[in-house]
């Protein structure tokens, strides 16, 4: 299922003009050439129409945001969507400020987006246009489990349809939906919430794998939902005793640069709904 997707990008190495924040921005450039595709970081205003001109598609991710950069987001949203190219919203933190959430909220206004992907606070505070959110974490109470997983999945459907986008909520359980169709993935490992930017990293490779795909774009998000967790799984079972989150983040990205595509249809665990 997931195969294509994969080689897709292998095959394109898709460039993606990536506006992320300072804490994560070396492990976001270098997951994506591990994935296959090609980063190009770039947040200043006279520069990103001509940046996001050139790419595939753009990233934005709101994690350290200033007056500059949210001008940069704007201008590089509109020029990607004039030219018909993905975008995708990473909304760090929404909920956790003003002015990430109103951020947010702009955006989405400004900017047609083709996938917004976050934890469940971050993604319920999208949908509600305001929240509260435990910093860049999402609220315990908001956790997606069994139990409530059937919820979950049509607010995810209901919140896809509203915005016209993919919307995926990335936690225990990844839930990657559109109006019709949810996807839900099982893989990753809780240790991963030890490294900051996996969410960061997952935004990207998202973004490359959108481009790369154009005419399947839900199946290529789950795919590299699904790549990221399947990646995080793998990492952590190679880890020795005296290793720890640090080089757990680097054996993901060699995890992410290793694999194939029959290792990652052997892996995924997902369902549709």
């Amino acid at each position: 299922m997931f195969k294509n997707c994969l080689e897709n990008v292998r095959n394109t190495v898709p460039l993606v003009h990536c506006i992320t924040n300072y804490v994560t921005v070396n492990d976001v450039a270098n997951v994506l050439l591990a994935c296959g595709g090609s980063p190009i970081m770039s947040d200043e205003p006279e520069d990103v129409t001509d940046i996001t001109s050139i790419c595939g598609g753009l990233d934005i991710n709101i994690g350290t945001l200033n007056k500059r950069t949210i001008e940069a987001m704007k201008i590089a949203g509109k020029q990607a969507n004039s030219l018909g190219h993905p975008v995708l919203l990473d909304p760090v933190g929404a909920g956790a400020s003003a002015l990430r959430t109103n951020t947010s909220n702009d955006l989405i206004r400004d900017v047609k987006f083709a996938c917004i992907r976050g934890n469940i606070s971050e993604i319920k505070t999208v949908a509600n246009g305001s929240g509260t959110t435990r910093g860049v974490d999402a609220d315990v109470a908001d956790t997606v489990t069994e139990d409530t997983l059937d919820k979950a999945v049509q607010f995810v459907k209901t919140l896809a349809e509203r915005l016209d986008t993919i919307i995926a909520v990335t936690g225990a359980i990844d839930l990657v939906a559109d109006k019709d169709k949810c996807y839900v993935i099982r893989n990753g490992r809780p240790e991963m919430g030890k490294i900051t930017g996996t969410g960061c990293q997952l935004s990207a490779i998202m973004t490359a794998y959108l481009v790369a795909n154009p005419d399947n774009r839900l199946e290529a998000a789950a795919a590299a939902v699904a790549l990221m967790g399947a990646a995080g799984e793998i990492a952590y079972g190679q880890l020795t005793e005296t290793e720890g989150n640090a080089t757990y983040r680097n054996r993901i990205i060699d995890t992410i640069y290793r694999m194939d595509g029959e290792t990652l249809e052997k892996s995924a665990k997902v369902e549709i709904c």
